[in-house]
């Protein structure tokens, strides 16, 4: 039955015994609960926005079964909004890069007072929010679990300390692009966020390895780091964490760390043997040695690779990847110039070697060509993209003329234009 058809039948509807006499609508038939039951199995959005169409009493249910709200308003706003939907879990307040106001500290002190359940906040390019928004955040919202911060350029460690205080159950945290976080933060979090799994500190500049360490010292459970382009972070920071989150760490990101070399990575290796994702692209230190290493430790549980613009690796860690990695799912090795066809040597041995790959970026590698192309090409079925860019000796022409089949689900970036997925290695 439609949403349409059970409103008509709320309004003309009536039970009858078997004398035929009207009795009662179905409005004071059924509890408040069995109406929940019903509005739980409603799969469609539309059909539970219609759900609170139908009377009062229908609205006041859906509302306060809803738990997730997307919002663009102001504090008188916020107050209807918390009056409504008073068992909100999650709420959505981001706002889009092209606008120059937005959420202000203000409608934080709103939130705070009017969602005590909240656990899940987005405050995503909220360029108006300050410490004080913070500081309510703080004061109030003792459930969140999740806070997104992201480009609050006003944000200091003042107001996230205050945040982390009073929100002891912060599971992820997203600071990518706040300038101003500084190693006073990360001490915050190491003393009152114990259960902090994921940690987005990208562009976070003034982040250092003593702060990752003081880190380390309290948040022993981060399944998710990412450090990308925190330039004073190294090898003592990394491998700070390595060891302290050496049975949960899953996803670490250094990309343009340029301080981090074979030293985290030799880490890394002897303490993570789960590690699935690693970014290490742009540290041109690391070298084919610990690489290969990290290899031998975690061959069967990395996924995803990505070491762009290493410019000391060569075809010896590539191969070792690529024959080892049995469940690798993603590599990037772009600019790498050393690499040439016996990088993949190794492959259509006999064995599965990369039977699993679905993305491979070669671009800007002029060393490989054709004849390495249809190694890979056979070995990799399961190609969904494949980046050649800038590969002077691979063209669409030659690949034609060669006769090589490229997979009919893979796309294949010959010069540069073509759209790369966002969650493709990044």
């Amino acid at each position: 039955m439609s949403m349409a058809e059970m409103m008509s039948k709320e309004r003309e509807t009536r039970y009858t015994h078997n004398n035929g006499e009207s009795t009662a609508c179905i409005n004071e038939a059924l509890r408040d609960d069995e109406l929940r039951a019903i509005l739980a199995k409603l799969e469609c959005t539309k059909d539970k926005e219609v759900f609170g169409l139908v009377c009062k009493r229908w609205l006041h249910l859906q509302s306060s079964e809803r738990r997730k709200l997307c919002a663009r308003a102001g504090p008188h706003m916020l107050r209807r909004l918390a009056s409504r939907f008073f068992g909100l879990l999650e709420l959505d307040l981001s706002q889009s890069l092209s606008r120059s106001f937005g959420i202000t500290d203000s409608d934080l002190s709103v939130v705070a007072d009017g969602f005590p359940c909240l656990r899940i906040l987005h405050l995503c390019n909220c360029k108006g929010i300050t410490d004080a928004g913070l500081v309510a955040i703080g004061s109030s919202l003792h459930s969140l679990q999740s806070l997104d911060l992201s480009h609050c350029k006003k944000v200091t460690d003042k107001g996230l300390s205050a945040a982390a205080k009073g929100c002891n159950d912060l599971r992820f945290l997203r600071l990518e692009g706040c300038r101003f976080i500084t190693d006073t933060a990360l001490k915050a979090l190491s003393e009152n966020c114990r259960n902090l799994e994921a940690l987005v500190l990208q562009g976070c500049m003034r982040i250092t390895d003593s702060g990752l360490t003081i880190l380390a010292s309290g948040c022993r459970q981060l399944k998710y780091l990412d450090l990308n382009k925190c330039t004073n972070v190294g090898d003592a920071g990394i491998s700070s964490i390595s060891e302290a989150c050496y049975a949960s760490l899953r996803t670490l990101k250094v990309w343009d760390c340029y301080k981090v070399g074979d030293g985290a990575i030799y880490n890394l290796a002897k303490v993570c043997k789960s590690i699935e994702t690693l970014i290490i692209g742009g540290c041109r230190d690391i070298t084919d040695e610990s690489i290969k290493s990290l290899v031998l430790s975690c061959h069967y549980s990395l996924k995803n690779l990505r070491m762009d613009w290493c410019l000391s690796i060569t075809d010896s860690s590539v191969s070792c990847i690529l024959m080892n990695c049995k469940n690798l799912e993603g590599l990037d090795v772009r600019c790498c110039e050393e690499l040439t066809d016996g990088a993949f040597s190794g492959l259509g041995r006999g064995d599965d070697h990369a039977a699993n790959l679905k993305v491979l970026k070669l671009g800007n590698c002029p060393k490989i060509t054709l004849s390495g192309l249809a190694i890979v090409l056979d070995s990799c079925k399961l190609l969904t993209y494949l980046d050649v860019s800038s590969c002077p000796h691979i063209t669409k022409a030659g690949l034609d003329e060669a006769g090589l089949q490229i997979p009919e689900t893979c796309k294949v970036n010959f010069n540069g234009s073509l759209t790369e997925p966002l969650d493709m290695l990044v």
